[in-house]
C-alpha cells in the first residue's frame, strides 16, 4: 500500500511483478569516463585510508549534527523482539525514529538540515508514518518542508541535493499545493535544459557515484507522478544507463562505488564493494520502481537488477544475518556489522518480496534475519548503532556510532517488513 493509500490520497505509485529483460543492447556498453573534475564537498573521493582521515570525518559529522559515537552509549536494549508481527515491528520502529527526533529535529531547518544525510532519514521517516498509519512523522516533515519553503539544500548541486526532493513530492502527491512542488520542479526542469555529460567524454556523468542511484532518480519517478510527464523519465533512464554502464559488475552483480573502484582490491584480493554502496543502490532500485510507468522499457532492467543484486548480497550475509562494511573481506573489517549498507539492502529485498519481484520463499529468511541482527545493535534509549561515518569506501567506527541517514536506511527496511508482517504484498 503506498503512502497516497494509507491515507485516502491519490498516488501514482506502481509495483509490478515483472522477471524478463531488456537486450543489454539498451543500455549500451561504453568506456568508462575519467573523472575530469572535482566532486562537491559533500560527494567525497575516497579519502587515503588513513585513521587520521576516519577521525577526521567523524569529527565533521559531529559538528554537522550526523549523528555521534560515545565512549559509553549505555546498555542495549532489551525489551524488543525480532518477531514478524506488525507490534514487535512497531515498537522497534518507533523507538529508534523518537530517539532520533529527540537528537535532530531541532536541526532539521538549519542550512545543514537539507543536506543528503537528512533526506535519507526524511524518507525514513515518511516510510514509518506510512506503514504504521500514524500521521506523526509525516506532519513533522510537512512541517519542516513549510519552514524551509520547499526549497532544497543550499550547499549542493548534484545528485544528493535532490534527496530532499523526495520526501517534498511524496507531500505534495498528498496534499496537492503547489508551493510544495515548484521549487523541485524548477530545479529539475533547469537540469533538463542544460547539456548533459556523456560517457567516453571529459566530462562526469551526472550519477559518476554509486550512492547518487539512491539520492536522485526516486525524485525524477516522483516528478513523474506529480505531473505525468514522462520527460523525467527519460532523463532518469538515460542518466541510470551510463551509471550501470560505468559502474554495475557483470560478473559480481554489484556495483563500484565510483570510477576509480572498477579495479581496486581489499587486503584478501576480492574486489572492494562496500556495504552502503550497494545498499544505496538497491533501495534507489526500489524507490523508484515504486513509481515508475509499468510500460517504461527500461523498468525489466531495473528488475532484473535488483534481482542479481539481492542474489549476490544474499550468498554473503554473515552468520549474525547482516553485512560488514567492505563486503567481500569481511575480516579486514574486524567482522563488524554495518547498519546502514544493511538495513538499505534489507529495504530493497523486502520491497522486492512484497512486490512479486523477488522469490517470497528465498528471501523471507534473508530478510528477517536481518532485522533480528538489527535489532541486537540498538541501545536502551533508542540508539542505533553500529553505523559508519559518512566517506566513500569502507572503513572502521565504534559500536556506538549512530547517524542519521543509517536510521533512515532502518526505518525503511522496517516499513516493508511491517508491511510483510500484516500480508500487505503482491499476490504472485
Amino acid at each position: 500500500m503506498s503512502l497516497q493509500h494509507k491515507f485516502g490520497v491519490f498516488a501514482l505509485a506502481a509495483s509490478v511483478c515483472m522477471f524478463g529483460s531488456i537486450p543489454r543492447s539498451a543500455w549500451p556498453q561504453q568506456p568508462a569516463s575519467p573523472a575530469a573534475t572535482t566532486p562537491p564537498a559533500d560527494t567525497p573521493v575516497a579519502p587515503p585510508q588513513t585513521d587520521a582521515a576516519r577521525l577526521n570525518g567523524i569529527a565533521k559529522d559531529a559538528a554537522r549534527h550526523f549523528g555521534s559515537d560515545p565512549d559509553d552509549p549505555g546498555p542495549l536494549a532489551k525489551d524488543l523482539s525480532p518477531a514478524i508481527k506488525p507490534a514487535a515491528i512497531s515498537a522497534a520502529m518507533r523507538k529508534v525514529a523518537d530517539w532520533q527526533l529527540a537528537q535532530s529535529q531541532q536541526y532539521f531547518t538549519a542550512v545543514d538540515g537539507r543536506i543528503w544525510t537528512w533526506g535519507a532519514l526524511y524518507s525514513g521517516f515518511m516510510a514509518a508514518s506510512e506503514s504504521l498509519g500514524n500521521p506523526k512523522y509525516l506532519n513533522i516533515m510537512r512541517d519542516m518542508g513549510k519552514t524551509n519553503h520547499w526549497e532544497l539544500s543550499l550547499g549542493e548541486s548534484d545528485a544528493n541535493q535532490r534527496s530532499l526532493a523526495q520526501t517534498y513530492l511524496e507531500i505534495y502527491l498528498l496534499d496537492k499545493q503547489p508551493d510544495e512542488l515548484a521549487p523541485t520542479k524548477a530545479a529539475l526542469d533547469k537540469i533538463l535544459a542544460q547539456p548533459r555529460a556523456e560517457l567516453g567524454t571529459n566530462r562526469r556523468i551526472a550519477w559518476w557515484w554509486c550512492d547518487a542511484l539512491f539520492m536522485d532518480p526516486p525524485a525524477w519517478a516522483r516528478m513523474y507522478a506529480a505531473t505525468g510527464d514522462t520527460k523525467y523519465i527519460g532523463y532518469l533512464d538515460d542518466e541510470w544507463a551510463k551509471t550501470s554502464t560505468q559502474l554495475y559488475d557483470q560478473q559480481a552483480h554489484l556495483y563500484a562505488r565510483d570510477a576509480s573502484f572498477v579495479e581496486k582490491k581489499e587486503k584478501n584480493g576480492q574486489k572492494t564493494f562496500w556495504s552502503r554502496g550497494e545498499g544505496w543502490v538497491m533501495a534507489g532500485l526500489a524507490r523508484t520502481l515504486e513509481y515508475l510507468p509499468k510500460d517504461d522499457p527500461a523498468r525489466a532492467t531495473y528488475v532484473r537488477q535488483l534481482q542479481e543484486m539481492s542474489a549476490a548480497v544474499a550468498k554473503i550475509q554473515q552468520p549474525d544475518g547482516l553485512w560488514t562494511a567492505g563486503l567481500l573481506d569481511p575480516a579486514a573489517y574486524n567482522n563488524q556489522p554495518e547498519i546502514s549498507g544493511s538495513a538499505l539492502m534489507t529495504f530493497g529485498m523486502a520491497w522486492g518480496i512484497n512486490n512479486g519481484i523477488l522469490d517470497r520463499k528465498t528471501y523471507t529468511p534473508v530478510v528477517t534475519r536481518a532485522w533480528a541482527g538489527m535489532l541486537k545493535h540498538i541501545y536502551a534509549d533508542g540508539r542505533l548503532g553500529d553505523i559508519q561515518q559518512t566517506g566513500a569506501a569502507p572503513s572502521t567506527y565504534k559500536p556506538s556510532a549512530s547517524y542519521n541517514y543509517g536510521v533512515g536506511g532502518f526505518l525503511l527496511a522496517g516499513s516493508e517488513l511491517h508491511k510483510m508482517a500484516e500480508g500487505k504484498h503482491a499476490k504472485k
